[in-house]
């Protein structure tokens, strides 16, 4: 801020320079008035003497006149360039209490309308903060000076609960939510830090808040997680494992929160089933995709491959990556044949059939033996990854 000071003090030096030039200049004009007013007074002393003179009888006339004019051109010398006297109507009082007021207003006024705290922690978020107290300390200074910012709020709520503090993260996310438009996202955070802050008891309040963010978003995770955790809490395991994979439908195959989640599906389950439960299946879970297709080799194409040439079979999403989601290689002489593809044929565990909702077989003969190109290929038209009744690929087609 130190910069910041020294620019406003030379900015308030040059508004200054504006006000006190002319009252220098005043002073100036005023000794020039006053030099004046002397040689005029010495002029007419002068004068004076030569009348006494005159009158002794010491000077004649001619005399006289001669000095006179000799007084004369004196007094025009030391006059002239002397300019005109201005006179001021404003006066010497008002410019320099001007010079007093304008820079105790202008401070008074930047204090109150400034952004100097803004500037401050502007300059402080440019640099990585050394501990989480300190970046709380940040958040709040932020909120404080931005208090109509839902992001700061926000954050500032997602620190506390880092800190376990989730009576202050409740308050942080109410305010945000308020001035939002209660978001679904904001509403879950909402209710979970109050669920927490309540010492894990399910209320009235947390119920209408997870109820009011599904309603928005049936997605929402941060509501389905919390109502999992509080069924499971409640020993109602059934509704733990319906919360829990719905949200785990929403997650990525790579999160790494998957695989806790799992955990705690897992453990309801085994509560479940001890009680003398059964897990009911769950209306959002995915079932195993799993599609049966015969192969066959077209008539005309019969006299040109050889059996040992490889065929590749394969199930690519329609809309999606290029490697295949599940395949199978058989050869020439295992024609025509009938294979399952499903996911336990997946290529790589996040590409599976059941994860993309349309697909293509393909039937691909190599000679070489490479999957990605062949000599002869089928394929079929798109069909749902759900599909149960039997497909038929015929190899009838060059490869391009």
């Amino acid at each position: 801020m130190i910069d910041f000071w020294l620019a406003a003090g030379l900015l308030l030096l040059v508004a200054l320079s504006f006000l006190l030039i002319p009252v220098l200049r005043g002073r100036r004009a005023q000794r020039e008035e006053d030099r004046t007013a002397l040689n005029v007074a010495l002029y007419q002393e002068r004068v004076a003497e030569l009348q006494a003179q005159q009158a002794e009888g010491v000077l004649d006339a001619a005399q006289m006149d001669s000095g006179r004019a000799e007084a004369a051109r004196e007094l025009l010398a030391d006059t002239e360039g002397v300019a005109a006297p201005r006179v001021s109507k404003l006066g010497k009082p008002l410019p320099l209490l001007a010079a007093v007021l304008v820079p105790v207003l202008g401070l008074g006024l930047y204090l109150h309308f400034g952004a100097a705290d803004k500037v401050e922690l502007t300059r402080e978020f440019a640099q990585a903060p050394q501990s989480m107290e300190e970046m709380t300390r940040r958040l709040e200074r932020a909120v404080a000076a931005q208090p109509d910012s839902a992001e700061g709020l926000y954050f500032l709520g997602r620190t506390y609960m880092a800190q376990d503090r989730p009576a202050d993260a409740a308050k942080m996310f109410e305010r945000a939510a308020n001035l939002a438009g209660r978001q679904p996202e904001l509403l879950g955070q909402w209710a979970q830090a109050q669920y927490f802050a309540d010492g894990k008891k399910w209320s009235d309040k947390i119920q209408a808040l997870t109820d009011e963010a599904l309603k928005a978003d049936p997605k929402e995770v941060t509501s389905l997680g919390l109502l999992g955790i509080a069924a499971f809490e409640g020993e109602r395991y059934q509704q733990a494992i319906d919360y829990w994979n719905r949200l785990l439908a929403q997650l990525p195959e790579d999160d790494k929160s998957r695989e806790a989640l799992q955990g705690g599906i897992n453990r309801a389950t085994e509560r479940l089933e001890a009680s003398g439960g059964k897990v009911a299946a769950s209306p959002t879970a995915k079932a195993a995709a799993l599609l049966k297709v015969r192969v066959d080799l077209s008539s005309e194409l019969k006299g040109k491959v050889q059996p040992g040439d490889s065929v590749f079979i394969f199930a690519r999403a329609v809309s999606g990556p290029p490697a295949p989601l599940a395949a199978k290689r058989m050869t020439v002489a295992d024609l025509p044949v009938t294979v399952e593809l499903g996911d336990a044929d997946a290529m790589m565990p996040q590409l599976k059939l059941s994860n993309f909702p349309e697909v293509q077989l393909v039937a691909r003969i190599s000679r070489a033996g490479q999957p990605t190109a062949g000599e002869w290929v089928g394929r079929s038209g798109p069909l749902a990854s759900s599909t149960t009744a039997p497909q038929t690929l015929t190899i009838d087609s060059p490869d391009q």
